[in-house]
């Protein structure tokens, strides 16, 4: 009964909604991107390439062997770099766009916390924060000339 409590209080706070939604959002954006990849940078840099497909590009360390029927035998043992390369493609896009949407949540977050800018309403906690510290600072300026 113990564990069903703290799993309702755990969910209620707001946590397993907040990574549901990264969830759902993040595999979104992987479908996004490996389309982006796939079918807009991929096929400009296979067309510079005389049509190399990337993705199936490997070293072949062992061909597939077959009977006279053509039934396999053994599987091709490959590299496949091609593939690796699509996903190294894949993780630089998905880096630097997560850097640019941080960066951009960021310069909102510090614009929204700086008190004096009137262009964008402040939090009330950092409201409030900012005139404690303003009634600290008269406090300790009343308490310095007193001495």
């Amino acid at each position: 009964m113990k564990l069903f409590k703290e799993f309702k209080e755990f969910a209620v706070k707001g946590n397993m909604m907040d990574m549901a939604i990264g969830i759902i959002i993040g595999a979104s954006f992987n479908k996004v991107i490996d389309v982006l990849v796939k079918k807009v940078f991929l096929p400009p840099l296979s067309l510079l390439t005389d049509g190399v497909n990337f993705q199936n590009k490997r070293i072949i360390l062992k061909d597939v062997v077959k009977d006279d029927t053509g039934s396999i035998i053994t599987d091709e043992v490959a590299i496949g770099y091609g593939a690796l390369g699509e996903a190294f493609l894949d993780f630089i896009i998905i880096g630097f766009t997560v850097f640019i949407v941080v960066k951009f949540m960021n310069r909102l977050r510090n614009k929204a916390q700086d008190t004096k800018d009137e262009t964008v309403v402040t939090p009330k906690d950092i409201e409030l924060l900012s005139h404690l510290t303003e009634l600290m600072e008269e406090q300790n300026a009343l308490l310095k000339a007193k001495q």
